[in-house]
């Protein structure tokens, strides 16, 4: 075209039209289970999110038990509202199973994430969600391609190093406990903490204990798995198979016992249990808890206000550790929460998140109607279905 022309005529182009996606939304409630401190999202975790894409949507109050206000969340793009609104959303996270009468409140078809599966006292729960053919989802059970864990492992670290920080305290506290430190001083002998069991929790406690400057000994049933965690870390932590005379030594003289899962889970007797320290400090750590000191009262330390006032003549089991850390657990969750999310984005859609995803495969409990966890079915009373026959036909 001629630059001195000045009667250029403009030409039409063409425009790229398109129709908005809905945004999925998700749901965060107020955890209505006491024992449950823990919250899924930090304000941060949300703003990322919704950056991906997502709209959140999050109950007034929700997160007071990790301090965080309502107005954190709103600043960072979350919409406020009430107990109804969230469980419309297209994607529940409640880390508790939710009452029959929330999951009725949920929109068809829709996604419940929650930390475990439901088990036999959660059956009118699971009952509503076939109802409602909603997608229940145990992130705990979630794998990653290596076959890691990731929602449990960060959980189980967190245990072991609140179980350690919380002895500690006890410990120390002259009312509640013996007055001493956990790792001596010079001319002192340190206390002594006997860790049952050699995964992460076990290695997390034990790492915290031996940064504390006591004895640590650890005992486990899999020689492979001491031999891990021995070379983990290093020559302080002493390591031994399960041999009863040896383990009882170790009990007689422990000042604190941290107890976490192994292969065949130990049952320590009312024998046993007298053979320990007045004062001595223990912990359980696995899922179903009591199994390990069947004798001893357990302390939830999500309410732990009576309990840590107890004499230390008494013994008691302190149990949900990861409740007395809650916003450490709700960072460490938050950032899970947005690696899974993230891939049912990419994939568009959890269908096809599912598909090309085995280890979140593995977290499904209910799928649109059917229970494809064999756990679950026994709890409800009904039949198993493999979530692998949904996903071929659909």
């Amino acid at each position: 075209m001629d630059s001195n022309n000045t009667n250029a005529t403009p030409m039409e182009q063409a425009t790229v039209v398109t129709t908005p996606r809905r945004r999925i939304t998700i749901g965060l409630p107020c955890n209505k289970d006491a024992s449950e401190k823990r919250f899924p999202l930090t304000p941060e975790g949300v703003n990322r999110l919704i950056e991906k894409g997502y709209a959140v949507k999050i109950e007034h109050g929700a997160a007071n038990s990790i301090h965080y206000t309502d107005n954190a969340y709103s600043r960072q793009g979350a919409e406020l509202t009430d107990r109804q609104g969230v469980l419309l959303s297209d994607i529940v996270i409640n880390l508790s199973i939710p009452s029959p009468s929330d999951v009725k409140c949920m929109r068809r078809g829709a996604m419940l994430l929650t930390l475990h599966c439901p088990d036999e006292k959660h059956s009118d729960a699971i009952t509503e969600m076939q109802h409602k053919g909603i997608v229940g989802v145990a992130v705990s059970s979630i794998t990653d391609d290596q076959g890691n864990m990731p929602f449990s492992d960060i959980l189980a670290e967190i245990d072991g190093r609140a179980a350690i920080a919380i002895a500690a305290s006890i410990l120390a506290n002259a009312q509640v406990g013996k007055g001493i430190l956990l790792g001596g001083v010079a001319g002192l002998n340190p206390c002594e903490v006997t860790v049952i069991g050699s995964g992460i929790s076990a290695i997390a406690a034990s790492r915290s204990a031996l940064g504390l400057g006591a004895i640590v000994r650890m005992f486990d049933d899999d020689v492979y798995s001491l031999r891990a965690a021995a070379r983990d870390l290093g020559a302080g932590v002493i390591v031994s198979s399960l041999h009863e005379r040896v383990l009882t030594t170790a009990l007689r003289t422990a000042d604190v016992v941290v107890s976490t899962p192994i292969q065949s889970p130990l049952k320590l007797g009312s024998e046993m249990v007298e053979l320990m320290k007045r004062g001595v400090v223990t912990f359980d750590l696995a899922a179903h808890h009591g199994e390990t000191f069947p004798t001893i009262p357990t302390v939830d330390l999500a309410m732990a206000v009576e309990g840590l006032n107890t004499s230390y003549n008494k013994r008691v089991c302190y149990v949900n550790t990861g409740s007395a850390v809650p916003r450490t657990a709700a960072m460490a969750l938050s950032n899970t929460f947005i690696t899974m999310l993230d891939s049912i984005i990419t994939c568009e859609g959890l269908t096809n998140a599912l598909k090309l995803t085995p280890g979140l495969r593995k977290g499904v409990y209910t799928f649109f109607g059917k229970v494809t966890n064999p756990q679950v079915a026994k709890a409800a009373g009904c039949r198993f279905t493999d979530i692998n026959i949904f996903l071929q036909l659909s």
